[in-house]
């Protein structure tokens, strides 16, 4: 077996360059040696690229109103303490609390999550709500995809097999907003999610939804956007009649299967009432109120 220990990104690119189409990159680790050990993917040549410190950064150029980037190698337990992503995408700080026990929180990454499109992962869907980009770099060069386009579907990216992703932007949440990601488990954290929803809302003075961002996790193929219940809820003043219109959208887009953890109708009855809480929970959030 062939393990290289990738020490900058260009010696990780170099290597993907060469032998992109053998190798298995490994990031935290968290999943991909689950996978490995129940025979579910095989590789006998392995890149790690977990040690290679300018992917571990978390840039505040975002206090000039510029998307917040962070590493592709930045663990979940420094995503959830770091105070710029408490302040600008508090959501996103709260999924990564959730991501195991804080072993798992401390090797897992950012970019390992997104790459390994688990339909149940946690960080998607705030990714989601805030607009989130990807960026992948190869010997050719970078390029940006949203991360709606990133994640095909299950265990399935856009990641060519010489590239090396690199960075994740997102829009910082603006002043009059709130954000939440709000978890359904047998436990509050430590468990894969039944299902996931993030919220972001964008107030007037008034209190009125200028702008709304819903995004689920664990019951489709791939996490989405649910673009009908965002619109129901745009205008309101988190009404009920509103929010049941908006619960009853995402119901309806959502598509969940049977397995072990729980049956589809489970996960369907939980989302009305799940972002019930939510937008509840975000009009809190804004500082203005």
């Amino acid at each position: 077996m062939t393990f290289i220990n990738a020490r900058s990104t260009e010696q990780a690119v170099s290597e993907l360059a060469v032998r992109g189409e053998e190798l298995l990159v490994l990031a935290g680790g968290t999943d991909v040696m689950v996978q490995y050990q129940r025979r579910e993917i095989r590789s006998s040549a392995w890149l790690n690229v977990r040690r290679i410190e300018e992917l571990q950064r978390i840039d505040a150029s975002t206090a000039t109103g510029k998307p917040l980037r962070i590493g592709a190698m930045t663990s979940h337990r420094a995503i959830s303490r770091d105070t710029l992503v408490l302040r600008y995408a508090p959501a996103l700080a709260a999924a990564c609390a959730t991501v195991g026990g804080w072993q798992t929180q401390e090797a897992g990454t950012i970019g390992g999550n997104i790459c390994n499109a688990s339909p149940a992962a946690d960080l998607p869907p705030p990714l989601l709500v805030a607009d989130a980009t990807v960026t992948l770099m190869s010997s050719h060069g970078t390029r940006t995809l949203l991360l709606s386009e990133f994640i095909l579907g299950r265990r399935s990216t856009a990641r060519r097999s010489d590239e090396l992703v690199t960075a994740v932007e997102l829009q910082p949440l603006p002043d009059g907003a709130g954000e939440v990601y709000l978890k359904v488990g047998p436990r509050r954290g430590m468990e894969v999610a039944l299902v996931g929803l993030a919220v972001r809302l964008m107030f007037d003075e008034d209190g009125v939804v200028t702008d709304a961002r819903v995004a689920v996790g664990s019951v489709a193929p791939a996490p989405f956007r649910a673009h009908e219940a965002e619109q129901a809820l745009i205008g309101s003043r988190g009404d009920k009649s509103a929010i049941d219109e908006a619960g009853a959208a995402l119901s309806a887009a959502a598509s969940p299967i049977d397995d072990a953890r729980a049956p589809a109708a489970y996960r369907r009855r939980v989302l009305s009432p799940l972002l019930a809480r939510a937008v509840a929970q975000c009009y809190t959030q804004d500082t203005r109120r």
